[in-house]
């Protein structure tokens, strides 16, 4: 990974809809050969999608919480029976398998309260093999550096 598919990255991951002339121009490349770049960049998997950051809370997403659970076991078929349960779940928006005293750690976004309660009723309290499930809420997101940033700071 050069200079040059580093500035591409760090100028598509702050704006994705950045013309390629733009981009071409800022890292000092024809803009066939930055199509061509970008390109490679995708069928890599370096870039993996485009997409918007949408308000949640101006989409009536007032609700963020991030729910631990604990399962009963660490087999692999039950770890997969979870997976695929949680994500048919409409409101989960990410899930990991982590280290420590939980085993997933999920994050929801929901309307309200009601809808937060209603999610935990009719979904994650009958999702397979769970002992324990602890949820947080989200007061306030603190601004913080984007991943583009994060990843290439040490270079």
């Amino acid at each position: 990974m050069d200079r040059i598919f580093t500035s591409i990255l760090k100028l598509l991951a702050a704006d994705a809809r950045a013309p390629v002339s733009g981009i071409a121009a800022d890292v000092g490349l024809s803009q066939s050969a930055c199509t061509r770049r970008i390109q490679a960049l995708e069928s890599s998997g370096h870039i993996q999608g485009y997409g918007a950051r949408l308000g949640h809370r101006e989409l009536g997403f007032k609700v963020t919480a991030l729910v631990d659970i604990t399962l009963g076991t660490q087999k692999e078929e039950d770890l997969a029976q979870f997976e695929r349960a949680v994500s048919a779940i409409e409101g989960v928006v990410e899930c990991a398998l982590v280290s420590g005293g939980q085993d997933y750690r999920l994050k929801i976004l929901a309307r309200d309260l009601d809808d937060y309660e209603r999610l935990h009723r009719e979904h994650l309290g009958r999702l397979p093999g769970v002992v324990t499930i602890n949820s947080s809420f989200v007061l306030r997101a603190v601004p913080t550096r984007s991943e583009a940033d994060a990843l290439f700071a040490a270079r």
